[in-house]
């Protein structure tokens, strides 16, 4: 592995300025005239500013609590509000209004729920495409842990361009970064997605600098392909407080082409590797990436 490098001040590979202009300001303006939140704001996503700009959100469904408390994130945990009926209409207001592109769906852990969440889920994505059957959509889901069978057969006929679900790390750490999620789970959730949707397109990715190997990285890259996931994305792991999960390493921007070659010559479709590269990021580029065909990129009407 590369030389460690200080974990305080950060890289300046890791300095960005603060997200502005009329696009970003106008779309924060909608979300909340909406009662909209994205994944963007409560991450302080860094590439926050560039997608907003682009026509692409990423809205976070099912409220602002979850039923989880992951080290790594720093979205509030409890005990979350029902699902609101009203959601799905607001979510479509939003594009309406916004005239966005591309919109990633994605929520909190709803271990509450007897479904996860997936047919709020399915309600938004009827929704989107009844008034917008061009619109590119992503939907990154939780793991459904205590559901599977039944979110799976919820979300079958859910018409979307691209499924997500992100496994996070490698195996060895999910105790500490990951507790209440399993490894193999997420990977039978993502092939038995896929196995049933070869129409759409399969993402994952992975956060580094928690203390994973690259030998690891490739392992888990290799459990991804046999799962059919065709889109990669591999960014910087960035503590949001002095009490989350500590970073262990800063990598460098070097490293994150390093671990994107070999990815592509593993056989991903697509990979996004560098240190400010979020789940979401570039997401609205997939339909037209040149590498893929056209078949995998788009939702089939079945």
């Amino acid at each position: 592995m590369a030389e460690n490098f200080p974990l305080s001040p950060k890289p300046s590979w890791l300095r960005v300025p603060a997200p502005w202009g009329p696009e970003v300001s106008m779309m924060k303006e909608r979300l909340r005239g909406h009662g909209l939140r994205t994944v963007c704001e409560e991450a302080s996503c860094p590439n926050l500013g560039t997608c907003f700009r682009e026509g692409v959100a990423t809205v976070m469904i099912l409220g602002r609590v979850c039923t989880r408390a992951c080290p790594f994130c720093d979205v509030d945990h409890g005990k979350p509000f029902p699902p609101d009926a009203d959601e799905p209409r607001r979510v479509a207001a939003l594009v309406r209004e916004g005239g966005l592109r591309f919109l990633v769906v994605t929520s909190v852990d709803r271990d509450d729920l007897p479904d996860g969440g997936a047919t709020h889920f399915l309600s938004v994505i009827d929704h989107l495409r009844k008034e917008f059957p061009a619109l590119g959509i992503e939907i990154l889901v939780p793991d459904f842990r205590r559901s599977l069978d039944l979110s799976l057969e919820i979300l079958r006929k859910a018409r979307i361009d691209v499924f997500n679900h992100n496994l996070e790390t490698v195996p060895r750490l999910y105790p500490s970064v990951r507790p209440g999620a399993d490894y193999r789970h997420s990977l039978e959730l993502l092939s038995r997605f896929a196995d049933g949707h070869p129409g759409v397109l399969v993402k994952s990715g992975v956060m580094v600098g928690l203390g994973e190997e690259r030998d690891e990285l490739r392992s888990v890259f290799e459990d991804m392909l046999s799962a059919g996931v065709g889109v990669l994305t591999v960014g910087q792991y960035l503590a949001p407080s002095a009490d989350h999960h500590p970073v262990k390493r800063y990598l460098h921007p070097d490293e994150f082409q390093e671990i994107a070659s070999a990815a592509r010559s593993m056989g991903f479709v697509r990979v996004e590797s560098g240190p400010l590269v979020r789940s979401s990021f570039h997401a609205g580029n997939l339909l037209s990436d040149e590498k893929g065909s056209r078949d995998k990129l788009t939702y089939r009407e079945s």
